[in-house]
């Protein structure tokens, strides 16, 4: 079903297991190819990015129709994609990815009743990173979150490079300008926790780090999102990884009111 769709860009979910074999590619061209990951003896030889979480989630993808396929053949190219796991899954399934770097289960047990789901594994080919491809992206997620009545968006999000030392700025500016506080509050796993206050409140030049910070978490801080307390370093991807927090009564009201309260906007 198509979720929403802006000139020859269509986003919907994946329907079949072809379908997640193209985010897997893409997310290998992403993440192994352009970037730093490190893959293990099977993605290298299948040329893509796969866990066991893939068979549990909902994949969320950015197809543009106008290009062809590597083969050559007509039917469109996956350029972007999102995995989307919803509470009730991951709860009959061992729980969140996210778990492995963050003590997300005291945040869940606050909220009983709310609905929390977890979005990862985002990535957009480069020539697509664009505002049309991120709006179409964040449709459907929102098409998505009012269909299954969601609450809170949780999931990492990543800073290219694994010392933090030289993410000093963009660390301590979510630290103190985005954290988390309260009931929505949620710490790094001990063994994994890294230091985000880094510089003094004072000392953070808020430019020099809103320019420091990758445009996905740009966009979440937009959204109305705050930030975990701790970083998570991911030697496997090359990542510093930070957690957001997004509850849905917190999404700025411009942005509801642009994609529609019923996702209209751009429904197909």
């Amino acid at each position: 079903m198509t979720l929403g769709r802006i000139g020859s860009l269509e986003v919907r979910l994946a329907e079949t297991a072809r379908d997640v074999k193209k985010a897997q590619k893409l997310r290998y061209q992403v993440f192994y190819e352009e970037m730093a990951a490190i893959p293990d003896a099977l993605s290298l030889i299948s040329r893509r990015d796969r866990d066991d979480y893939d068979t549990l989630c909902d994949h969320l993808l950015v197809i543009d129709h106008d290009a062809p396929t590597k083969l050559g053949k007509p039917g469109g190219r996956v350029v972007g994609t999102y995995r989307l796991l919803r509470q009730d899954v991951a709860e009959r399934h061992g729980g969140f990815y996210s778990a492995g770097e963050y003590a997300i289960e005291p945040l869940i047990a606050a909220h009983p009743g709310r609905r929390f789901l977890e979005l990862g594994r985002s990535c957009v080919l480069p020539a697509y990173r664009n505002k049309r491809t991120v709006e179409l992206l964040w449709h459907g997620i929102w098409t998505y979150v009012l269909h299954h009545k969601i609450d809170v968006m949780l999931g990492c999000a990543s800073l290219e490079g694994t010392d933090p030392s030289r993410l000093a700025l963009p660390l301590a500016f979510l630290h103190h300008h985005a954290a988390a506080e309260g009931e929505w509050r949620v710490k790094a796993v001990p063994e994994r926790y890294v230091s985000m206050n880094r510089i003094a409140k004072e000392g953070i030049d808020v430019k020099r780090a809103l320019h420091a910070l990758p445009p996905l978490i740009k966009g979440y801080l937009r959204l109305g999102a705050t930030f975990g307390d701790g970083a998570v370093v991911d030697h496997q991807f090359g990542t510093t990884d930070v957690l957001v927090v997004l509850p849905v009564e917190k999404i700025s009201a411009r942005y509801v009111d642009h994609f529609g309260a019923a996702a209209e906007r751009h429904a197909a």
